[in-house]
């Protein structure tokens, strides 16, 4: 193989590279609006209702929204807690659920996609209360 040809295929692979990291930033972007719809517009209204039924039924919770999240904490355990925050890590950006509980020094960590294969602008309400009441049981078991 000569120099011309290295040449070329180097040139082939670098501008693929390019390609497909500006197809990355483009659905990145459309995930970010996405989520920032979805996080307004039902998960944070849906941790406030289960917050509410949660302090009713004599669990204390909290609602905490740090940037670009929402958890559900325990108001006398604040190390164990529920959230949902964007990977925009993968190839596809996704809802992440994750479920954090602490037993004295030990911390157990579990995460899931909200949903399976589902696009970020088709997740709703009952989406978030489905996964906020299979983890309950995780965090008022971990008290």
């Amino acid at each position: 193989m000569d120099l011309t040809n290295v040449r070329r295929r180097v040139r082939g692979i670098i501008d693929q590279a390019r390609h497909d990291a500006a197809e990355r930033r483009v659905r990145r972007d459309a995930a970010l609006r996405d989520y920032d719809a979805f996080l307004s517009g039902a998960a944070v209204p849906a941790f406030r209702l289960f917050a509410t039924a949660l302090v009713a039924e004599g669990q204390p919770y909290s609602v905490q929204t740090p940037s670009g999240a929402v958890r559900l904490v325990s108001d006398h355990a604040t190390h164990s807690f529920v959230e949902l925050t964007l990977d925009d890590t993968a190839e596809i950006p996704i809802v992440l659920g994750r479920t954090t509980t602490g037993r004295g020094r030990r911390m157990v960590t579990s995460e899931r996609p909200l949903r399976d294969r589902q696009p970020i602008a088709d997740l709703v309400e009952e989406d978030v209360l489905d996964f906020l009441f299979a983890e309950i049981v995780t965090l008022i078991g971990a008290k």
